[in-house]
């Protein structure tokens, strides 16, 4: 049995599990996940791996026990948190009026095609967001197997769902989130 999911087991009391204790374990998985994570979206994040990973762990932290019941939900969990992370720093750069600070520059086709790719993240998490409001189980679908990179087995023993429910799921919510954003 591996040191995270012993750590989960040992604590399925309403006690929770000890979060430093389980960030450590998973602290290689973390980086994992948030390398898979920022794959083509760090130019535009300005995070790298150990920066999304420690600022995940700050707000992870915050709770003196985590509530968790398997090595998969953990991993959802933090790659939501993440998601959290990344989303927040985009919005903090655009924020302001005016361009919130940010010197004025010339806009060449990287530059330009980076900053539609940073306005796109932030729709694609408000869009989620709103696919919550609806379909609570379809954005946690997407969250997930997109940000938490999970597959449609491992989603399907998260949530208690049939691989194939999972399946359809899918790809409603991806219907759904192209119409949002469309």
């Amino acid at each position: 049995m591996g040191e995270i999911t012993r750590l989960i087991e040992a604590r399925q009391d309403h006690a929770g599990v000890d979060g430093a204790a389980l960030f450590e374990a998973a602290y290689d998985e973390l980086r994992k996940l948030a390398r898979a994570r920022l794959n083509g979206s760090a130019p535009m994040t300005l995070l790298d791996t150990t920066a999304l990973v420690n600022e995940s762990w700050l707000r992870l932290s915050g709770s003196k026990s985590l509530q968790v019941e398997t090595r998969r939900k953990f991993f959802a969990y933090a790659s939501g948190v993440m998601r959290s992370v990344i989303v927040d720093q985009l919005r903090e750069r655009s924020a302001g009026k005016r361009g919130g600070g940010l010197k004025a520059i010339t806009l060449d086709t990287d530059v330009g095609s980076a900053l539609i790719a940073q306005d796109e993240a932030v729709q694609v998490h408000e869009a989620l967001q709103a696919l919550a409001l609806v379909e609570r189980r379809l954005a946690q679908v997407v969250e997930m197997r997109y940000f938490g990179g999970l597959t449609e087995a491992e989603i399907g023993e998260a949530l208690g769902l049939t691989e194939r429910t999972v399946r359809r799921d899918w790809e409603k919510a991806r219907l759904l989130l192209a119409s949002m954003l469309g």
